[in-house]
């Protein structure tokens, strides 16, 4: 196993990367807490969060079990009698989260109403209401409503594919194709995660990653959708699960965006999702392996850069410090938007989620 191996490499549930440490504060001058652990995802977000130099303060979960289990992997956490004793924590500057989808936005409110900033996994909403009703904490309160788009936050060739692009390496981008499988591991899922009006479709959440990824790579700030499709293809026995979805998008700058998302890894591959990206240049273009490179090496983590300079195999495994944790924690202590604008990640959910309802509107024609 590499320092980025995550717990388990075949169970995308409980991927949790370890980066390089590099630490932005000191001891206790960012505390943060964690709460209602539903998705193992709380994991990643706590690592990311500790490598960069917050101090772990509080955990809550009305489930003993999962507190357990969070504990024994980070000791340093006090275990909070209620959510409420969190909130009235004045060293506690932002609450993690990893609740069950159509729950975190109303925990990110009361977060908010509190004084503290939000870091919610994936998808942060499941419905356009909670985006516009959670728009309006944010503008009356202040505070940030940030997201684990972990997809390409904290995976090492994905963030290096976005700094080959700021730096020019392929000129400007026209085309992002992401390709998303997933591993569906169905006796080991939660009953919320087959009931859509708690995850809100395989759009809404999955697709939350790649719209965002396409966002990010395109320089885009909006989009168009054209097409969308969310389907179950081969799981009769959970009719309320979306286990297939495609998005096709036109930027605002005129870039191009389609992406795949599904829930059909193969069993014998060797881990959860073989998540590939491809975005096309005007003077290059770029491949990410972003999990496995398929029966070469498991985990691993390469981009593959052509461009006027020739080509390049580039190995990211093991080598980040995934610097979007340490952006985040400043700028929540100053105010600023380096990390990621709250617009931006508004208008990757939002796209998501309206990219959902063309795709359930057409399947229920």
């Amino acid at each position: 196993m590499t320092k980025s191996s995550s717990v388990n490499i075949k169970d995308g549930a409980n991927y949790a990367p370890v980066g390089q440490a590099e630490k932005v504060v000191e001891p206790n001058e960012f505390g943060f807490s964690v709460a209602y652990l539903d998705h193992g995802h709380i994991y990643g977000q706590t690592n990311g969060l500790l490598q960069a130099g917050a101090t772990l303060r509080y955990v809550y979960d009305p489930d003993p079990k999962r507190l357990s289990t969070f504990c024994e992997k980070y000791p340093q956490a006090q275990v909070a009698e209620s959510f409420a004793q969190i909130l009235a924590d004045d060293a506690t500057l932002l609450v993690a989260a990893a609740a069950i989808p159509n729950l975190r936005a109303d925990i990110g409110i009361q977060v908010m109403q509190a004084g503290k900033d939000y870091f919610t996994d994936k998808s942060p909403f499941t419905t356009l209401e909670q985006l516009n009703k959670v728009k309006q904490v944010v503008a009356q309160t202040g505070q940030k409503y940030a997201v684990y788009y972990a997809e390409r936050l904290h995976n090492e060739a994905a963030w290096k594919a976005g700094e080959l692009i700021a730096a020019g390496a392929i000129g400007r981008v026209l085309q992002v194709i992401n390709l998303a499988p997933h591993r569906l591991a169905k006796a080991t899922r939660p009953e919320w995660f087959f009931d859509k009006a708690q995850y809100g479709g395989i759009l809404t959440d999955i697709g939350s990653h790649q719209v965002e990824q396409f966002l990010t790579y395109a320089g885009a700030s909006d989009a168009t959708i054209n097409f969308a499709r969310a389907s179950n293809m081969n799981n009769a026995d959970k009719p309320d699960l979306e286990d297939f979805g495609e998005i096709s998008m036109t930027g605002d700058n005129g870039a191009s965006f389609y992406t795949r998302v599904d829930w059909f890894t193969p069993a014998g591959q060797a881990t959860w999702g073989d998540g590939r990206t491809f975005i096309v240049g005007t003077e290059g273009n770029i491949e990410c392996r972003k999990y496995n490179d398929v029966a070469r090496q498991a985990p691993a983590s390469k981009v593959f850069l052509t461009n006027a300079e020739g080509e390049q195999e580039i190995d990211c495994l093991g080598q980040s410090s995934f610097p979007y944790f340490g952006q985040l924690i400043l700028d929540c202590l100053h105010r600023t938007e380096n990390a990621m604008t709250q617009q931006h990640v508004f208008k990757a959910a939002e796209l998501s989620m309206q990219a959902q309802l063309i795709a359930d509107s057409v399947s229920s024609v």
